[in-house]
């Protein structure tokens, strides 16, 4: 009887070990490229609405709290503007005017300029 319960008790500590194996793969696995692009353009958004709507509109149609700050489909829709050029710009702290005094680490930048570039349009026509 001893041998007998020494082996079920094998066999489901067995079972149990393949099974914890398997579920560790499948929550390890990398998110997919879309995934990641999706959250950066979540974490993008939010980042727009807690930073910078106080002076930018930062959804479609939207207008500019302070009229001397382009809306984001503005800029998004600005001939040439790519989310490369628009990283590059946003990282080079010397473009901003003095009175923003604003600071936004690397991880941002990638997360900002995501969300904007969804705001470019076909046939794009700025608000006169």
């Amino acid at each position: 009887m001893t041998r007998v319960l020494v082996c079920a008790m094998s066999r489901l500590i067995f079972v149990a070990l393949a099974s914890l194996a398997a579920a560790s793969v499948a929550f390890s696995q990398p998110v997919t490229v879309q995934e990641r692009r999706l959250a950066e353009i979540e974490r993008g958004r939010g980042l727009a609405e807690a930073r910078c709507a106080a002076c930018h509109a930062v959804t479609a149609n939207g207008t500019s709290p302070n009229p001397e700050s382009p809306a984001f489909e503005d800029i998004a829709n600005r001939d040439g503007l790519t989310s490369a050029t628009l990283r590059q710009y946003l990282r080079d702290a010397h473009n901003y005017p003095d009175a923003m005094q604003f600071r936004i680490e690397r991880s941002q930048v990638r997360d900002l300029s995501a969300y904007i570039v969804t705001l470019k349009k076909s046939g794009y026509k700025p608000a006169i």
